[in-house]
């Protein structure tokens, strides 16, 4: 399964640039511009590591890293900022950082300290587990049931309803669907994403189940509990 990860960064062109590569590494990358979008998808969950810049508009990264201990986050997470001395790099690790990387920086660096960040064990284990309703999700053994009857899924399915199951209760764009689950930043008027959830769709709704993907109009769609 592929490792997600949070990329927060005012910098378009630093931000790119870091997506680009892991995303050539097989990661799954999702972005933030501020410090404030930045806290609500880092505590939203799932992310296997975070890339967080110290200085942020609207949130600076240490009070987020800060944020985000005290609600009991703790995904590996690595600061990158222009600030060199000593006593800058303290601060972000005090805050909470995991650790440090001084601007300007080469990617095969990042990369590797990111994967050092990767095999460190961690407090607590993320579920393996996720749930809608009578739909469950076994990420370790990559089995999904519905009512206890199991559904058989397309690697690119089982990404597509992971992505919804990680965001449940919440509207899911087609642009968040393209850039999260395919990675790539596809023209907005392709029809992928509909033809894939059209088919996910027969394949959860088979026989006499209750629809579980929703088409919000003009906005995406959602699962959820309700």
């Amino acid at each position: 399964m592929s490792r997600r990860l949070l990329i927060v960064e005012d910098d378009e062109d630093t931000r790119e640039f870091i997506a680009k590569g892991f995303g050539e590494e097989g990661y799954v990358v999702e972005q933030a511009a501020d410090g404030r979008e930045g806290l609500y998808h880092a505590t939203d969950g799932g992310f296997d590591a975070i890339v967080l810049d110290r200085m942020l508009p609207g949130l600076d990264g240490l009070s987020l890293i800060r944020s985000l201990r005290a609600a009991g986050v703790k995904t590996p997470t690595l600061m990158l900022t222009a600030m060199s001395a000593v006593d800058e790099r303290v601060k972000g690790l005090r805050s909470g950082a995991d650790d440090y990387l001084v601007k300007p920086f080469s990617f095969q660096e990042l990369h590797a300290r990111i994967e050092a960040l990767l095999r460190r064990p961690q407090e607590s284990e993320e579920t393996a587990t996720l749930t809608c309703r009578d739909l469950e999700m076994d990420l370790l053994t990559r089995k999904v049931t519905r009512d206890g009857q199991e559904i058989s899924l397309t690697p690119r399915e089982f990404q597509i309803l992971e992505f919804f199951l990680r965001r449940k209760n919440r509207v899911v764009s087609r642009t968040m669907l393209l850039e999260g689950v395919w990675d790539y930043h596809f023209d907005p008027n392709t029809n992928v994403v509909d033809v894939h959830i059209s088919k996910l769709r027969r394949q959860l709704d088979e026989g006499d189940r209750p629809p579980l993907i929703e088409t919000v109009r003009g906005a995406g769609y959602m699962i959820s509990d309700g």
